[in-house]
């Protein structure tokens, strides 16, 4: 909702609308109804969007915000990506210990995404990671309750709900984030002109090169919700892109970094990179390295 009501505001303000001339209009998505397993366990990154895209199809609503970390990298062929709002912080904030050294030894991680699984067990193979799934006042509320010593949230969604002062950010490139991590996007119907257009004005174009390189790298990667993938792309028109993937375990860790150009192959050259050099401890979460 917080990342709604952002959109609403800077498409009134691009457009010198009222607030009143946008609607906000609450959808439940399934990834909020089931929190007690993990998203991949139940049907993956598709819980947050299969909702929205329907309603959104059918024509009740003229456009969606997503957080453009939890959208799948193929997208129905109905639905277009119009706009993508400047970039949020990208870290990850460790909550519960001043930094990965201070985490006490044999601590519980809680935590549901791969990625943080895999990224932290590299660090630190003595800790134990339990699943934790909830939004941030939930979370905060396992830990407050002793269900884990420590636990990692986006900077960005802190950001957004004013709490950014909780944990201390992890700084690249010792920790990498998810793709499109800090990123909220806007999907409109491809047929829908007026709308597209008026999204337009709020499109970051900085934003936008990022983002779709970094799903560009997921797409060729093969990745998936079981997959453990990092990334950090610096730059607007060269991209610097530095990507990691992980065995789910953390024992495995295959990185590459390169420069090209946006709209560029870029991408899709270093997924083959990080495939080629991938033991099979690695590879076989990845439907690329098939390819």
């Amino acid at each position: 909702m917080a990342q709604a009501y952002e959109a609403r505001t800077r498409l009134c303000a691009a457009h010198g609308w009222p607030e009143s001339a946008v609607e906000i209009v609450p959808v439940l998505a399934s990834g909020d109804k089931v929190l007690d397993r993990p998203l991949a366990e139940i049907g993956g990154k598709a819980l947050w969007t299969k909702e929205l895209d329907g309603w959104l199809i059918e024509n009740r609503i003229d456009f969606s915000v997503h957080s453009m970390k939890d959208v799948e990298t193929i997208r129905p062929e109905q639905i277009a990506i119009a706009a993508l709002l400047p970039r949020a912080d990208v870290r990850d904030v460790l909550v519960g210990a001043g930094s990965i050294s201070q985490i006490p030894p044999g601590a519980r991680v809680g935590t549901s995404a791969p990625r943080r699984a895999a990224q932290m067990l590299n660090l630190r193979p003595d800790l134990t990671v339990v699943s934790f799934r909830g939004n941030v006042a939930t979370r905060l509320a396992k830990l407050q309750t002793g269900e884990a010593e420590v636990t990692l949230l986006a900077a960005a969604g802190l950001q957004r709900l004013n709490e950014s002062g909780i944990g201390r950010p992890l700084d690249p490139p010792q920790w990498l984030p998810a793709p499109a991590q800090g990123a909220i996007g806007i999907e409109c119907r491809v047929d829908d002109e007026a709308t597209h257009m008026a999204l337009a004005a709020i499109d970051d174009a900085p934003t936008r090169a990022q983002v779709m390189a970094e799903r560009a790298l997921l797409l060729a990667l093969g990745g998936n919700c079981h997959s453990p993938i990092a990334v950090w792309t610096r730059g607007d028109g060269d991209l610097t892109m530095t990507a990691r993937i992980f065995s789910p375990d953390g024992a495995v860790k295959v990185e590459a970094e390169a420069t090209f150009a946006a709209k560029s192959d870029g991408p899709a050259e270093l997924a083959r990179q990080l495939l080629a050099d991938a033991p099979d401890a690695v590879a076989v979460h990845f439907a690329g390295s098939q390819a």
